[in-house]
Parts: C-alpha cells; sequence; structure tokens
C-alpha cells in the first residue's frame, strides 16, 4: 500500500517540507534572539542574508503544504477500492486511528501556512523587515506543527493493510454514527440554510464596504473566520444532500467524486481561499500603523478583500445553483 506512487510522492514531499521548515526554524531562532537592522555588525549581515534565503526556500515549502492538503484528499479518495466497506475518501481515512487527525493537521497547517506567506509577502514590500519577528514566530509554531503533521500521516499509510474492514460514509455521517458526526448531520436544515446565507450575506457585504470605505476590517476578518466554520458545517447539514439529491446522504468526500462533477474540488478551493485572505485583512490590520508599511498595507489589504470576495461568491454561486436547478427538495421538519 504504501508503495503507491501518490502516497509515495506524499511521503517524500512531507520528509522535503519538514526539512525545510526545521532548516529554517534554525535560523528563525537566530534572527528572533540577534536580529538589529541597525547593526552593522558581520553577524547582522549574516542574518539579513539568510532571511532572503529562508524566505525563498520557505515560499517554496509552504506552497507545497498547500497543495498537500488537496493531494492528501485525492489520494486518500482514489484508495478507498481496497478497504472493504470504503466507498469514499472518508471509508479510507477511518481504517485506521491517525486518519482523521492527519486531516485535521493538514487542514490547519493549510491555513497558518497560508497566514506566513501573507505575513511574508507583506514584510518584503519594507526596506526594514519590520514584521520579520512576527512571521519568525509564526514558523517556530509551523516547525512543530508540521512535523507533528508528516509522522502521523507516516504511521497512517504504513498503517493500512488491504484486509482492513472499515465503515462506509453512510454510517460515519448519518443520525446513527457512534462518534459527533452525527450530531453536526442532524442540525436542522431549515435553520442551517438561515444561518448559512445570512452569514453569508454579511460577510459578503462588509467585505464589499471594506473594500471600498476601508472600514470594518476587523468585523470583515471575524465575520471570514466565522464563514468558514458555517460553511462546513452546512456542507455536512444540507449542502451535501442537495448535490447527492438524497435526504440521507450527508458525506464531505464524495464531493470529489467524478459522478457529482468533482465539485467539492472548486467549493472546497473557494471556501480555504477565501477564509485566509478574508481572516487574513484582519491579520494585517495591526501593522497599519508602521511607518515603512502604513502605504503598502492598505493596497494589499483592498487586493486580498476584493480577491476573498470574489470566492466566498464563487462559493456561494456553486451553493446556490445546486440548490436551484434541482427537482429534489430536501425535507426540513
Amino acid at each position: 500500500m504504501i508503495f503507491h506512487p501518490a502516497i509515495l510522492a506524499l511521503l517524500f514531499s512531507s520528509a522535503f517540507i519538514c526539512f525545510m521548515v526545521l532548516y529554517a526554524a534554525t535560523c528563525g531562532i537566530q534572527i528572533l534572539r540577534r536580529w538589529d537592522l541597525r547593526s552593522g555588525s558581520e553577524l547582522q549581515l549574516s542574518l539579513e542574508r539568510k532571511t532572503y534565503l529562508v524566505s525563498s526556500m520557505l515560499c517554496y515549502a509552504f506552497g507545497f503544504q498547500l497543495i498537500s492538503l488537496f493531494l492528501f484528499v485525492y489520494t486518500v479518495d482514489r484508495i478507498y477500492p481496497f478497504f472493504v466497506g470504503a466507498m469514499c475518501a472518508a471509508g479510507s481515512l477511518y481504517a485506521n486511528a491517525y486518519g482523521y487527525p492527519v486531516l485535521l493537521f493538514k487542514v490547519m497547517n493549510f491555513l497558518l501556512a497560508g497566514f506566513w506567506l501573507l505575513l511574508n509577502y507583506t514584510d518584503n514590500r519594507a526596506s526594514d523587515y519590520p514584521l520579520i519577528r512576527k512571521r519568525y514566530g509564526l514558523l517556530l509554531a509551523l516547525a512543530v506543527l508540521i512535523p507533528v503533521e508528516s509522522v502521523l500521516q507516516a504511521n497512517y499509510f504504513a498503517r493500512l493493510a488491504p484486509n482492513i474492514i472499515t465503515s462506509c460514509c453512510g454510517s460515519l455521517f448519518s443520525g446513527d454514527a457512534a462518534d459527533g458526526s452525527s450530531d453536526i448531520t442532524a442540525l436542522p436544515a431549515a435553520i442551517m440554510k438561515i444561518v448559512f446565507f445570512v452569514v453569508m450575506a454579511f460577510t459578503l457585504g462588509s467585505g464589499l464596504v471594506y473594500s471600498l470605505k476601508r472600514k470594518g476590517g476587523y468585523l470583515f476578518s471575524a465575520l471570514s473566520a466565522l464563514c468558514f466554520i458555517v460553511s462546513i458545517l452546512s456542507i455536512l447539514s444540507f449542502i451535501s444532500p442537495y448535490v447527492y439529491e438524497l435526504p440521507t446522504h450527508h458525506c464531505p468526500f464524495c464531493l470529489l467524486q467524478k459522478e457529482y462533477g468533482h465539485i467539492g474540488y472548486p467549493l472546497y478551493l473557494a471556501l480555504f481561499g477565501a477564509t485566509i485572505l478574508g481572516t487574513g485583512v484582519g491579520i494585517l490590520m495591526p501593522f497599519v500603523k508602521i511607518a515603512s508599511l502604513a502605504q503598502t498595507i492598505p493596497s494589499i489589504q483592498k487586493r486580498i478583500g476584493l480577491a476573498a470576495v470574489v470566492l466566498f461568491s464563487l462559493f456561494l454561486i456553486l451553493v446556490a445553483w445546486k440548490m436551484i436547478f434541482t427537482d429534489f427538495i430536501l425535507d426540513v421538519q
């Protein structure tokens, strides 16, 4: 099982990312302790040269980290036929105790890597690197989380065996499921529809207001984070049944399959991208008063704010399209 090409690609890329992040973290510790742009010492000049190298290296590493989430989900969705009882990625992930923790860490590291790339891009727009300690502090956190993810992923793939009997998504995401997924899928569809569309409307509205009038940056950021959570819950509660046209089918992974036009990929890409960009507006807000970034940050915030609005709108359009252009009526009683 571990010699599957996609699995090997994930394991090698994970080891590559770990190596680069850990090396960068050792440089980051030096920078956090000794960085002083006012100094003309040999050590400071060495640190400045190192930060160019480390930043370039991490841009590639975290770029691969973003891709690895979707490669991981794609891989586990392709290998489900090897397991008795599995029908999609949900069953593959349930094949041992490491599957869902790996997915959780990948999602968390995806978001944090996206925030780091945003901080790095912003910091490089200033000549004095005012955010250098902020981004290297975040790097140290990722230097712990990414190796943990890599170890969990290696254990997950190493412990897979074709004779494993696992559960199908129908039993994992149903009202009879033994874990917390049953509570989520049992959320009333009528209430979740209202919550979803209201939160989405406020998020898009606040995003447009901020982009046009430069007001409410923190509000838009908070609503973007809230919209991410509500959207995930809505996928489990009512969006997926509309895609499948089956009221009992709540699986968030079957959306990725060919039978449903691979609609899950644009849905999740739009949602995750919008979340990083929308939340990023608020992350940059405390640094607007820094002199070297005073002119740069507002323009960056405007661009990423508009991009987040576009991506949230794309997510909303895909959801509304599946709900409107179907003969299926979800029982909301």
